[in-house]
């Protein structure tokens, strides 16, 4: 139970990622189906339908733009502030901080991970990690999402008597493109609207707001 509890937020999240994802397949399956009897095609099983490039472009162009805003979240915070909000660092505290703020080296505790201890390529390697990883699985959901991508509309071209394209002419076309930015404004609205309204609105007890009493010029302040 304790065990449960600590691990909570995370459960919880993997969970509901697990039912979203069956419920897309699901009714993608039913969608994908109900197309397919309407041009008097062949219906797709839902192992056929999971395993599909019409099922993998949609996740993969979902995965990408999730990845993307949390890396430039992540680094962009890093440089750039914005006074009031909870999820920013302090206006006066831009940058990349020093060695003993950020417990490295020489300022490392007994309970510091050890490649924070150590100097060289392990301690930038470790130092940066969260940001690499975050960028590399942006990288990788995107080139997922092309090839997906090249794959289903290479198929419906072919559907139509037209010629398939090469991948570089897919990314480079307003298909691909349509698709991609429809993502990534959203979610780059929604990082703008929580930095923005956590200036002025509060969550008690999260700690994505701050304190419900704290003044709207307070940043940096989580509750």
């Amino acid at each position: 139970m304790r065990w449960l509890k600590e691990n909570s937020l995370a459960l919880a999240f993997m969970i509901m990622f697990f039912l979203a994802l069956g419920g897309q397949a699901v009714a993608g399956l039913l969608q994908y189906n109900d197309q397919q009897l309407a041009e008097g095609a062949e219906q797709v099983s839902f192992l056929q339908y999971v395993t599909s490039s019409s099922f993998a472009v949609d996740v993969a162009e979902n995965w990408q733009s999730e990845y993307l805003q949390f890396f430039l979240f992540i680094m962009l915070t890093v440089w750039l502030v914005q006074k009031g909000s909870p999820e920013s660092k302090k206006v006066d505290q831009a940058g990349s901080e020093s060695d003993e703020k950020q417990r490295i080296g020489a300022h490392a505790g007994s309970g510091s991970p050890r490649w924070a201890r150590v100097g060289g390529l392990r301690l930038w390697l470790f130092s940066n990690s969260l940001g690499l990883v975050m960028g590399a699985a942006f990288v990788l959901s995107w080139l997922a999402q092309s090839v997906a991508g090249q794959a289903s509309y290479n198929s419906e071209r072919l559907g139509d008597l037209r010629d398939p394209v090469s991948w570089w002419s897919y990314v480079t076309s307003p298909e691909f493109w349509d698709r991609t930015l429809q993502n990534w404004q959203s979610e780059l609205l929604a990082v703008l609207s929580m930095v923005v309204l956590s200036i002025y609105l509060r969550q008690r007890g999260s700690p994505e707001s701050k304190p419900v009493g704290a003044p709207h010029t307070a940043t940096g302040v989580e509750g």
